[in-house]
């Protein structure tokens, strides 16, 4: 079988990914901030509504890894919680 080319895949309990294509509106924490799993750490606009981009985890925020205003795709990853 051919493998498409694609996105290098980050994943793993602390990586934070958009569950749509979006704009990046808002970015909450910096990197080193402490958050709490359901804490808002972005928000982007998809399909013209306001999305709040949580927490999937407790931890240090490590990276992030887009910035405001930048549009994203599906699954992409937008920061990595630690």
């Amino acid at each position: 079988a051919l493998k498409k080319a694609s996105v290098p895949q980050i994943s793993g309990a602390g990586v934070v990914a958009a569950h749509l294509p979006g704009l990046i509106i808002e970015i909450n924490v910096k990197e080193g901030d402490e958050v709490g799993r359901g804490d808002v750490v972005c928000k982007m606009e998809a399909m013209k509504m306001v999305n709040e981009v949580r927490a999937p985890i407790d931890g240090v925020v490590k990276e992030i890894l887009v910035n405001e205003q930048q549009n994203v795709l599906e699954n992409q990853p937008l920061l990595i919680i630690e």
